[in-house]
This record gives C-alpha cells, structure tokens and sequence, in this order.
C-alpha cells in the first residue's frame, strides 16, 4: 500500500533499524531527499495521513514515549486532538493504536515517519489514520467514509494548528494553563 517502486515501505525508512539501513538515495530516494530537507529548514510540526484497514474511526497516532517525548510534546498532543475533535466531529480521541508501554520499546520505533521526525526535531510527530470503510463514532449508512468526508477532515486540520501554534516552541509549562478538556488521552484500539 506505501511501497515505492523499489519495494520499500515509506513510513518504515525514516531511520536505521538493525542492520538494515535507511533512508538510503538508492532504495528510499524520496524519504531521503524530504529527509535532508527537513534537516536543513527544521520542523515545528509533522502529520502523516494515512488509511487504516482495521480500526474504523479517524485517529491521531502520536509519537509517544519516543527519547524527546516530555510534557511539553505531551500537551501540545492533547490540546491537537482536543482540538481537532471539537473542529470535526469525525475526529475522536479514545480509539487508536495503543501507545507503547516503554521508551525502549518506543525506541524501536524511530524508523516509522512520524516517530523519527518527532524526536529528531523534538516536535509534535502525528499520523492521521482515517477508516476505509465508515467511521463508527460518526456513522454515515448511506455513504459511508467517502472523499467529501475526507476533504473536510483535511480542511478542518487547520483549527487545532491554529490553536496549538502559540505553543509549538514554547518551553515554559503552557499545558497547566490549558483547558483540562485538552488534556492528552491515552488511546486503545478496544471500542
């Protein structure tokens, strides 16, 4: 579904993993170059968006517990998700992959896009998951998940990177004065 015609998988070459390295110019040329790029301008914020073939529901999936994960990235994950609820109702928080339990095992994760730009660039790292079929927290029978629905979704991203901008390099303890409604939820895939 995400392969390049090398055959590589391009959320899995963000990084090296045990012997096996990426991004390289030859097998990842287009993780490589974005990759470089990203080194040289920075980043303030990261969204992948993606399909999800089993959990229907729109979900972020965070970078949590990667080495640079603190109260800062934290906060400005909770108040992103809030907000995008409250700016979509096709956006949820409670169901999504189930975070990792550790740092370690966290760390083993730092090739998948979001995770490795997320801790290289100490920022919000998110991957947009929408349902291939319908959304069960925002059902549609006649249509089901559709490109209308999608486009909205991707329109509406705009209110909660509003509302989180103030926030993406701050490093004082701005999530004590956020609304406790935009606290971080940890997310499960039971529903």
């Amino acid at each position: 579904l995400r392969t390049n015609a090398c055959g590589a998988n391009l959320n899995r070459e963000w990084a090296p993993k045990g012997d096996y390295d990426a991004p390289t110019l030859k097998r990842s040329p287009e993780v490589y170059g974005v990759l470089n790029k990203m080194d040289e301008t920075g980043v303030d914020m990261f969204l992948d968006v993606h399909g999800d073939e089993e959990l229907p529901f729109n979900f972020l999936s965070g970078a949590e517990l990667v080495p640079a994960w603190d109260r800062r990235m934290e906060g400005l994950h909770g108040a992103f998700v809030a907000a995008y609820s409250r700016a979509n109702s096709d956006m949820q928080a409670n169901v999504g992959y189930t975070p990792p339990a550790t740092r370690e095992e966290s760390a083993k994760t730092l090739n998948i896009g979001s995770n490795q730009v997320a801790n290289r660039f100490n920022c919000l790292g998110l991957t947009l998951e929408m349902p291939f079929k319908d959304c069960h927290s925002n059902p549609d029978p006649e249509r089901g998940w559709s490109p209308a629905r999608s486009r909205k979704l991707g329109a509406s991203v705009l209110r909660p990177l509003l509302y989180i901008h103030p926030y993406l390099r701050d490093n004082s303890p701005f999530w004590e004065t956020l609304p406790a409604a935009d606290a971080y939820v940890k997310p499960s895939t039971s529903y």
